[in-house]
């Protein structure tokens, strides 16, 4: 190959990167576009709903629950003193985790005033995939609808695996920490997320 093909080759390449780069930012902006947008436009809460399940998140080391996780926490108080009824706590203990997040929120939930018999912890679940699943498991079969509670950016994906799940269910989105650099961080990561989900079901993996 002469050093002019080569040159032409060169830019070439560099013009398809510079395409595909710019396609990439679109893609993602359109995504995160679409994300504000469904986080502010939850579904209507119903009041047939028999049972909540409130998604995990961070626990420090120290035991307390990150301020995200008690934003969820505090929506899950509410719902319930607006209408006492059976509440599952999701998640598994992450690797700097002090216990199963499932049994620290448990704790927190009764330490503000729910009776012991209205909150199960749920400990084994990784994901959001499985904190519903799992969650639904643990549901008595008289249950028929349930109301998710999640942080807003979270909920839209909570509640297009909770459909995937068969679950019939509402959702109360908490606020995401205004600080940009946690807003950014959680809806970037959550954009990502929302990527991997619709990649595994085109490509039929859930």
């Amino acid at each position: 190959m002469t050093a002019r093909k080569k040159k032409t080759l060169w830019r070439a390449l560099m013009h398809l990167l510079v395409i595909l780069i710019f396609t990439g930012i679109l893609l993602f902006g359109l995504a995160l576009g679409a994300l504000c947008i469904a986080e502010t436009n939850p579904p209507p809460v119903s009041q047939d709903s028999e049972a909540v399940i409130v998604l995990g998140c961070q626990v420090y080391p120290s035991g307390e629950v990150s301020p995200q996780l008690e934003l969820r926490l505090e929506a899950a108080l509410d719902t319930y003193r607006a209408k006492p009824r059976l509440i599952i706590a999701c998640g598994a203990q992450g690797a700097s985790e002090p216990g199963p997040e499932g049994q620290i929120m448990r704790d927190w939930l009764i330490s503000r005033g729910i009776p012991e018999t209205d909150v199960i912890a749920e400990c084994e679940s990784r994901n959001t995939r499985q904190n519903l699943q799992y969650a639904k498991a643990l549901l008595p079969d008289t249950v028929s609808q349930v109301t998710i509670i999640t942080s807003d950016y979270h909920l839209p994906r909570a509640m297009a695996l909770a459909r995937d799940l068969g679950l019939c269910a509402d959702g109360i989105g908490s606020p995401c920490r205004p600080e940009i650099q946690h807003w950014a961080k959680n809806h970037f990561r959550e954009v990502l997320s929302w990527g991997k989900y619709l990649a595994e079901k085109v490509l039929g993996e859930n």
